[in-house]
């Protein structure tokens, strides 16, 4: 079998829960030796359940070490004097306390990559900083909802996911780089990150977002979820090309430009609305998707998973989402998640 693109990275993890695993899963699924540094009694979420900890863990190495002790912080540095990376998220203070810096760790290996996944920052205190209260105190929850009703928040964890994806992209970078050095990546900035439209409207010209009815698109007309025959249909128009094809196929006229419907949103909202309560979501789909028009029924998480199936893998009893990197001619080796201390004992 070909070896994957990160084959011979070797990464060390300090991780607990779901961001910090979550990137250094997607390293070991591109083919990177990812070994994770677990406590006695291992990283927290093995206690959550065994599919919980399988989705974030698969095709890693596991040694229990008591990085606390002088023997733990001894083999801190062996194994960090022979690894490309190691990657941490736990609160600023642990993570200096441990010696999971750069700074500390540099004597050993000046050309690897440490990178810390924090809250708010390597610098910026010890507040806790859970994916929900990221996305309430960055402007995520007020966006999200029905405007006459109160803030929403996504139904999966959207800044720790996030947050694991930018502290791989940048661990991945400085590795490139030839250099070694400290990354600091935090959920609150990478949040902020997200709003990026959002946030350039505000910034350069005062314009404050608004929560819309559906999760209607602030600047295209109609781009939205919208009730039909039978479920819901997201419909999501960016240019005029796909304004005319959905019209024609609708029966619809007017509204040529978007700068029209923008103009007229209310009104277009109440046309379309008024259209696709005449026919299904799934019909609506079946009919629009050959026209090029972008529009999906809406699912729940099991139809989607049936509709694709090459995206269900297996890691040996578990049943995950495979990578949703697709690399030419290499397949992941998808591995089990691997057992506490698997591949080394408690160092004291």
């Amino acid at each position: 079998m070909t070896a994957g693109p990160l084959a011979g990275i070797r990464v060390l993890e300090v991780g607990t829960m779901l961001a910090g695993p979550y990137a250094t899963m997607m390293l070991a699924d591109l083919g990177a030796e990812v070994t994770k540094l677990e406590p006695a009694g291992g990283d927290i979420s093995r206690k959550v359940g065994d599919s919980y900890f399988a989705s974030l863990n698969r095709g890693k190495r596991s040694i229990r070490l008591d990085l606390t002790s002088d023997a733990g912080q001894r083999r801190l540095g062996e194994l960090a004097a022979e690894s490309h990376a190691l990657l941490v998220n736990l609160k600023p203070s642990a993570i200096r306390k441990l010696g999971l810096t750069y700074e500390a760790l540099r004597h050993h290996n000046d050309r690897i990559v440490c990178v810390a996944l924090t809250g708010f920052g390597l610098d910026n205190g010890d507040d806790p900083a859970f994916d929900y209260v990221v996305q309430a105190a960055t402007g995520v929850a007020a966006l999200t909802g029905d405007p006459a009703g109160p803030p929403t928040l996504p139904g999966y964890s959207s800044a720790d996911n996030s947050t694991g994806l930018t502290a791989a992209l940048g661990l991945l970078a400085q590795i490139v780089s030839g250099r070694g050095g400290q990354i600091d990546v935090s959920l609150r900035d990478v949040m902020l990150s997200q709003l990026n439209y959002h946030a350039a409207a505000y910034l350069d010209n005062g314009i404050e977002p608004q929560r819309r009815p559906h999760g209607a698109h602030s600047y295209y007309v109609p781009a939205q979820l919208f009730p039909t025959a039978d479920g819901y249909l997201a419909l999501f128009i960016t240019h005029d090309g796909f304004w005319r094809s959905f019209a024609k196929e609708a029966g619809l006229t007017g509204f040529d430009t978007m700068a029209e419907r923008v103009a007229h949103r209310d009104e277009v909202l109440t046309l379309v609305t008024e259209t696709l309560a005449t026919d299904t979501a799934a019909s609506w789909e079946t009919r629009l998707r050959p026209l090029g028009v972008p529009a999906a029924a809406v699912r729940t998480l099991p139809q989607a998973l049936d509709a694709t199936p090459e995206m269900v893998v297996r890691a040996g009893n578990h049943r995950l989402v495979a990578s949703p990197i697709r690399v030419a001619g290499w397949t992941p080796d998808y591995r089990p998640p691997p057992r506490l201390g698997e591949h080394g004992g408690a160092a004291t």
